[in-house]
């Protein structure tokens, strides 16, 4: 999609890969890939180099679903971020599977995360977690984060700092992690730890989940939206064109 490379899955597929390159000592990193994170990608080369490293990116956004199955990919699903990390989470409980968490506005914030996570999950093992500054971090501190995640255990590193700093970080940092999976979902911290509120069900399969949070975070949201939305829509577009003349040729 617009030069990225998005899974056509469902849940239970990606959950089933994640569990398999944890179990065969694999390392990668995933990203749930949202409107914001694609077009991102077409201005910033070094947003672009971390989402072509991915190990995985699926199509987080219902609009990027829709633009997958225009180019004829009749399967293709959403999976969303903040789902994805809550089912992943109900299997890691019955499994085991450790997990850290680095993310969340503040570290109460975070702590509030865990806490309901364990809550809703009885018996998942979270291991550590850190609530980075908003700030770059200095060399001393991303050491002292990297020797905490190494020595916690973690299977999987669940990274909640937005898009598209969250995958600068992951590629940053995959070289330097022992935990096997790495995984970017956004917003599911805030959604999970309830601090904002998600979108019902039929806002966000009717595409307008962005009219939601707009109005819940407008200050923090609307040039993102107000910018890349449109461009996206252009874009995609001209690659549909395209898709349309190939076919006919």
């Amino acid at each position: 999609m617009l030069g990225i490379p998005l899974a056509v899955s469902d849940y239970e597929e990606v959950i089933d890969w994640m569990e398999s390159l944890i179990a065969g000592g694999g390392r990668g990193y995933v990203t749930a890939a949202a409107v914001n994170l694609v077009m991102s990608a077409r201005e910033d080369p070094e947003a672009l180099a971390a989402v072509l490293g991915a190990t995985l990116a699926v199509p987080d956004g219902q609009p990027l679903v829709w633009a997958l199955r225009a180019l004829g990919h009749s399967r293709a699903t959403r999976v969303y971020g903040p789902d994805l990390m809550a089912r992943f989470c109900e299997r890691a409980a019955r499994n085991g599977t450790p997990m850290y968490l680095y993310g969340g506005r503040t570290p109460e914030a975070l702590a509030l995360l865990e806490g309901r996570l364990r809550e809703r999950f009885p018996g998942l093992e979270i291991v550590g977690g850190f609530s980075p500054p908003f700030r770059e971090a200095t060399p001393a501190e991303e050491e002292s984060v990297i020797a905490a995640i190494n020595s916690s255990g973690a299977a999987v590193v669940w990274v909640g700092t937005g898009q598209p700093k969250q995958e600068k970080w992951m590629l940053r940092m995959r070289p330097h992690l022992t935990a096997p999976l790495l995984v970017g979902v956004g917003a599911a911290f805030d959604f999970h730890a309830g601090l904002v509120s998600q979108a019902p069900r039929w806002m966000q399969r009717s595409g307008l989940e962005w009219t939601y949070r707009l109005s819940r975070e407008p200050r923090r949201l609307w040039w993102r939206y107000a910018r890349y939305n449109p461009l996206f829509v252009v874009g995609f577009l001209r690659q549909y064109m395209h898709h349309l003349g190939d076919r006919r040729a």
